[in-house]
């Protein structure tokens, strides 16, 4: 396997840059720069230099033998001056060494991954993390970084081993005294499945992380020249779409993400909702209609009733002439010139969205992880009286929660994850 080496710390210039090396030839790459290393795990200060003996940095050299190191390979980190031409001449002198090169996007982690020293969900954490701008978002990704996803994905496959184990000692050992083999004991076995499923299905159910990495969708809907874009202009906070008094002005969908609290969102303004005999305005409809009915939240804005019963019905415009007050079924009023009614629709959002977005303290699944933790409980969830079937339902459900992990990813899989990352991850 090629030894490895890119800059692991932020983008130059800066005050340090680190330099990592890993693989089998690590120590002796680092060795040819620096001279003598240090002692394991203690940082030390070395002159670099490179084949003519010429002095590129001086620099903090550590190094981590492996297995137990970030990669599960032989590590070295040279803790550089963070200008762009010391890291230039370092890559370099590294470069002419025989059996070095750059690493790719990703590739310190995908050999954590290969040698066993992260599973997938954690690097898919470690993605997202990389990626995080939310609070919510860092959460998140924090947490499946440092294994949490991981330990209940394990901790489901070693119940469904131990139930398997009880399924095949009373199909190997049904004429042993000491192995139950009678229908209670049977019952109890599928009791115990049955139990375990709906702790799958009670994560599958809970809300996913894209959630909190895609922004949660508020559509704004209402008739024409009801303060739709007015609204989201001041929601967003910029000009997204034209104001006008004529009727029809939206056509198209707007979308303007925003971040509030923590928590990202993506405002979208719709076309007003009217019978029409104009094409291109009737297709407006249509995709504002769609996306009422997609919407996380709904901000209804028409004086009639909305199209969803948990919209949050708006009385809008209401510092308009006639229009004080708040009339009966409004959440509450709008005002353009009211900045305490924007803050107090904010809220309204805000503790809307807390019951759509994962919890801090719990486990948010990607939706490929909810599919395969959904189907691994359907798999436990089939029902046969035959102890055979149920057996090999059991090892299909262990099988697709292995699969959670990474123990079966395909090459493709990988290499779209890790093509997410920077160089030197």
């Amino acid at each position: 396997m090629d030894t490895i080496f890119a800059v692991s710390s932020g983008r130059p210039p800066a005050a340090i840059a680190v330099v990592r090396i890993s693989g089998p030839q690590a120590f002796a790459a680092a060795e040819a720069l620096a001279g003598s290393l240090p002692a394991a795990r203690h940082a030390s200060l070395r002159g670099l230099r490179d084949a003519d003996g010429a002095l590129l940095d001086r620099a903090l050299v550590i190094v981590f033998p492996g297995p137990t190191t970030a990669t599960g390979e032989d590590l070295v980190e040279l803790h550089c001056h963070g200008g762009r031409a010391v890291i230039a001449v370092v890559e370099r002198a590294l470069s002419a060494q025989s059996g070095l090169r750059p690493a790719e996007p990703g590739e310190f982690t995908r050999r954590a991954l290969t040698n066993g020293r992260i599973d997938l969900t954690e690097a898919e954490g470690l993605a997202d993390l990389l990626e995080a701008e939310t609070e919510s978002q860092r959460i998140a990704a924090m947490t499946a970084a440092e294994g949490r996803v991981s330990q209940t994905v394990r901790g489901w496959m070693d119940s469904v081993a131990m139930l398997s184990a009880r399924i095949e000692a009373m199909l190997d050992f049904a004429d042993e005294d000491d192995v139950a083999s009678d229908t209670a004991a049977f019952d109890a076995i599928v009791a115990d499945i049955d139990s375990l499923a709906a702790k799958i299905e009670a994560v599958v159910d809970a809300p996913p992380v894209e959630r909190l990495r895609d922004g949660l969708g508020v559509v704004i809907g209402g008739p024409p020249n009801s303060g739709k874009s007015t609204l989201l202009n001041l929601l967003g906070e910029r000009d997204a779409a034209i104001v006008s008094p004529i009727s029809g002005t939206t056509r198209d969908r707007i979308e303007v993400p925003v971040i509030r609290n923590g928590v990202a969102y993506v405002l979208t303004d719709t076309a007003g909702l009217i019978d029409t005999q104009d094409p291109i305005e009737a297709i407006g409809v249509t995709l504002a209609e769609d996306a009422l009915a997609a919407a996380d939240i709904v901000l209804w804005l028409a004086d009639t009733p909305p199209p969803r019963t948990d919209a949050l019905w708006i009385h809008a415009r209401a510092d308009l002439p006639g229009r004080g007050g708040i009339p009966a079924g409004r959440a509450l009023a709008i005002a353009q010139t009211d900045r305490g009614s924007l803050d107090r629709l904010w809220t309204e959002m805000h503790n809307r969205a807390m019951t759509l977005l994962p919890r801090s303290d719990g486990i948010a699944l990607k939706q490929l992880q909810r599919r395969q933790c959904g189907l691994a409980a359907e798999a436990l969830r089939y029902r046969s009286s035959d102890a055979l079937i149920v057996a090999e339902h059991l090892r299909q459900a262990r099988a697709i929660l292995a699969g959670v992990l990474g123990l079966d990813a395909t090459g493709e899989m990988l290499d779209a994850l890790f093509g997410r990352f920077c160089i030197g991850k």
